[in-house]
């Protein structure tokens, strides 16, 4: 590897050649898992970084009532108190910012900038979760009866399960995990099995703030197959809410499960996201959007742009400049600092490139640029491929499907209108953005009549999402909301309450109940 020590790095987050799958979160927490093994393989070069001895349901059933347990006490901690700890737990994430960034570069493969940027975006979840340890609201009303005064207030929820994804192996586990901490909750986090050690570093992180806080089973980590442990998660009736980031597939299998025992579900799925380009727009500006936003950890973004619906009039030109900014990609090692696009996550994903580009030819598309695989010197047994341009139909089948990696399409319209209409007919509904100097255009953009997306920006690009924003998207995207504005309150049950201060008892809608 380039850049870094491999086992010192290892050494300094507690990870040893083989680890066991399941802590209740303090520095003893750690169970003795006895499921089979999983191999936790760098993209980079294909190799074994480290061993993770998985859990089976009956560890998963220890996690699980420590979880339960420890919530009935936390729950009682003021929440400004509980705030102070995700503050520390900030502070800890600070001082290991580069080893842990550098380890999601190691097991994820996102290029080193992308991989501290991730441990930086815990940070600051972190201290808006500190904020919001004071701000936890409900709302006062007016009763319309006499000497009454209503309001409502939010508590704590109980035991909240977080199912994360590869690419952002440890910050969505800070979107959930942080929030649910300062409104009470207790946390169980099944990470990807694609990304085990990250989340095993993380433990080991904040483990010495749960040993000083005696918050023991608050945030704990159980790493096993979907089809055991997940599955025992999600079908668990202590568990109150399970938040699950991966695909729209697995999002409806789990949000069907959890309906059924009529549980809450926050799902962050499939993106398929657009940037509009109009004739009006900053060029240069949506050039570097549009390449960071497909290109950025390699196409393996949920708000990677996969769409460039741009007006016929200026496509011929941006294309150009798009495929010349294309060719100055340096692919290769994430961890040397002059490459700007690492290794996709595995075989797997070179393997759903190569056939989403197959069907683009199939269907009558045309490939501009890119579409193939990459040797890297020094990397040969890592996932590496060239990030593809093909101009499409807006309609193609394919175009409807997300392929979660560097392929972008170019679609061109004619009215501003018609690129609405191309933007909102995919069935995901994440992210998407407009290009434009246009008043007309970018309020009609963001009116009613607009972007159907949970995200719809202007002037930026559809990836790169801010924490302080409720991030999350509509459609087959799933409708939960992460992170920003009030999206806390999810990790919460509301409670309407009406005090009665005086001496009669008068009914509503002014009812006179005679007995």
């Amino acid at each position: 590897m380039k850049s870094v020590n491999v086992q010192e790095l290892l050494k300094r987050l507690g990870i040893k050649k083989k680890n066991y799958g399941a802590t209740t979160g303090s520095s003893k927490g750690w169970l003795k898992t006895t499921g089979k093994e999983l191999d936790s393989i760098s993209p980079i070069d294909g190799k074994v970084i480290a061993t993770v001895v998985q859990a089976t349901k009956k560890e998963y059933e220890t996690v699980a009532a420590k979880a339960k347990e420890a919530f009935e006490k936390f729950k009682m901690m003021p929440a400004p108190k509980r705030g102070l700890i995700v503050r520390e737990i900030g502070d800890a994430l600070r001082k290991y910012k580069s080893d842990l960034g550098a380890l999601v570069t190691l097991e994820m493969g996102k290029i080193a900038v992308e991989g501290k940027g991730e441990v930086q975006e815990m940070i600051d979840v972190s201290d808006f979760a500190l904020g919001l340890s004071r701000q936890l609201y409900g709302y006062t009303m007016h009763s319309e009866r006499e000497n009454h005064r209503m309001y409502d207030q939010y508590h704590p929820l109980g035991v909240v399960g977080v199912i994360t994804a590869y690419n952002f192996p440890v910050a969505v586990w800070s979107w959930n995990s942080l929030l649910a901490a300062v409104c009470g909750d207790a946390v169980i986090w099944k990470p990807s099995s694609k990304t085990p050690l990250t989340a095993i570093a993380v433990q080991n992180i904040i483990a010495p703030i749960v040993d000083k806080y005696d918050i023991d089973g608050i945030f704990s980590l159980v790493i096993g197959k979907g089809s055991d442990v997940g599955d025992t998660l999600v079908n668990d009736p202590r568990i109150p809410l399970i938040s699950m980031t991966g695909s729209t597939k697995m999002g409806r299998q789990i949000g069907e499960a959890v309906a059924k025992r009529f549980g809450r579900s926050l799902l962050e799925l499939g993106g398929n996201n657009a940037v509009v380009i109009d004739e009006t727009a900053d060029l240069d500006m949506a050039l570097r959007a549009v390449v960071f936003g497909s290109v950025g950890t390699a196409g393996q973004r949920c708000t990677t742009t996969r769409r460039v619906i741009i007006q016929k009039s200026v496509k011929a030109k941006f294309v150009k400049s798009l495929i010349n900014a294309y060719k100055q990609v340096k692919i290769g090692n994430p961890l040397d600092d002059d490459n700007i696009m690492g290794p996709v996550v595995d075989e797997q994903t070179v393997n759903d490139l190569m056939e989403s580009i197959r069907q683009v030819k199939a269907q009558g598309g045309k490939i501009l640029y890119g579409g193939k695989k990459v040797t890297v010197k020094g990397c040969e047994g890592g996932f590496y491929v060239e990030p593809t341009i093909a101009e499409v139909k807006h309609d193609l089948p394919i175009v409807m499907h997300e392929t979660f990696a560097p392929l972008l399409y170019i679609i061109e319209f004619d009215k501003i209108e018609d690129a609405i209409l191309y933007n909102n007919e995919v069935p995901q509904g994440l992210s998407s953005a407009l290009f434009s100097t246009s008043l007309p255009n970018t309020e009609l953009w963001l009116s009613h009549a607009g972007s159907d997306c949970g995200i719809a920006n202007v002037n930026i690009g559809t990836s790169g999402a801010e924490i302080g924003g409720a991030f999350g998207g509509e459609k087959e995207t799933g409708g939960g909301r992460e992170s920003g504005s009030d999206a806390w309150k999810v990790y919460m049950r509301r409670q309407t309450n009406t005090i009665n201060w005086g001496k009669t008892l008068p009914l509503a809608q002014g009812i006179d109940f005679k007995i």
